[in-house]
């Protein structure tokens, strides 16, 4: 699993709600390995997980991407990539109902 931050400058709740937006629109949860919606101080940041850093790269670049982001209105990101990933542990009491 690769790890990448995708990073929007903004108003946060507004940011958050296109975010929202575009999960229910074209990334349904279930098909998600590992997905974070972040507040930053300038905005939102995204932690998405791809199966690999091919995968992620391919994804990053996409037309599906960009097209989706813009049909939810979120601004073009500023991609950070993280790694793959040694360890994970998330407790069930840590995920957001």
């Amino acid at each position: 699993m690769y790890l990448s931050l995708y990073y929007f400058d903004g108003d946060a709740q507004v940011l958050a709600a296109a975010h929202r937006r575009m999960i229910g629109d074209h990334y349904p949860v279930q098909t998600l390995l590992l997905h974070a919606l972040l507040r930053t101080e300038t905005g939102v940041a995204i932690l998405d997980a791809c199966p690999s850093k091919e995968v992620h790269e391919a994804f990053a670049a996409s037309a599906e991407l960009r097209g989706a982001l813009a049909g939810v209105g979120l601004p073009e990101p500023r991609i950070e990539a993280l790694g793959d990933v040694e360890w994970l542990h998330v407790a069930d009491s840590a995920v957001p109902a």
